[in-house]
């Protein structure tokens, strides 16, 4: 089978998950199952502190397969559509800071993937859009979910409702895309990101997402008895030795971490 996502780690520790499907990056089945093993696998691993998701200078990702997805059934999709927000739910999981590099198209399927980054880094030239209104169809992959909590409910039912495309200043202006730079700029942008958070408290930053990602799912109380459990559980890491004490002895700031 042909490989259309891989995942290079460099020696920043950054591991780079890259979607190279010729030309669009459509999101066919057999790319968002290996989508899916890529993504745990930056999970898994110890040198991988940080991630980027990228589709290359030209385009992030275009959406799914539509002619792949015309031939499916309802009884197809009941079938597969697990695995299709599963592949997605896997990369929103990476317990490590997460950037997605997105040049070109991010639209239906490459939109919600970009959702399940903690930052986007667009290109000025950068495209975003749920389209699947106009296929007489509804976003699949989370989309309905993670933009209503991103950009809100009003701005993400504008953009499902009407199915359109938006610059990279208006998904800048409704919080969509978190940081605006030329196209030549968005994956070093993006990669010194995921570099500086790699060389910080693996631990802690992992509980930072938890807290968030966990916290905003529920009401006050239950998330700040997730943040309680999780701050006093730094308390047993290394992390947390090495901060505390270079800060003491040297002033914030100054800590290397493992």
């Amino acid at each position: 089978m042909d490989r259309f996502v891989k995942l290079e780690v460099d020696e920043h520790a950054v591991g780079v998950i890259r979607l190279d499907r010729p030309k669009m990056n459509a999101l066919d089945i057999a790319m968002q199952d290996q989508l899916k093993e890529v993504a745990d696998e930056a999970a898994a691993r110890a040198d991988v502190r940080a991630v980027v998701l990228w589709g290359g200078e030209r385009v992030f990702a275009a959406g799914a397969d539509i002619k792949e997805m015309q031939r499916m059934s309802y009884t197809d999709m009941v079938e597969r559509g697990g695995a299709l927000q599963g592949a997605f739910d896997a990369v929103a999981r990476i317990p490590k800071p997460v950037v997605a590099a997105v040049t070109g198209y991010a639209l239906g399927g490459g939109c919600e993937l970009t959702l399940c980054a903690d930052i986007r880094v667009a290109a000025d030239n950068a495209k975003f859009g749920q389209p699947e209104i106009l296929l007489g169809l509804i976003p699949g992959a989370g989309g309905t979910q993670r933009l209503s909590r991103l950009v809100g409910p009003a701005k993400a039912k504008d953009l499902i409702f009407t199915g359109r495309m938006i610059d990279a200043a208006e998904a800048y202006r409704i919080g969509l895309a978190d940081q605006v730079v030329p196209a030549e700029e968005v994956f070093a942008t993006a990669h010194a990101w995921a570099a500086k958070l790699a060389a910080g408290p693996a631990y802690a930053l992992r509980a930072a997402k938890e807290a968030v990602d966990r916290g905003i799912e529920t009401d006050l109380d239950t998330g700040l008895t997730i943040e309680r459990n999780l701050f006093a559980g730094l308390f047993a890491t290394e992390d947390r030795e090495i901060g505390m004490r270079s800060f003491v002895e040297e002033g914030p700031g100054k800590a290397k971490f493992n």
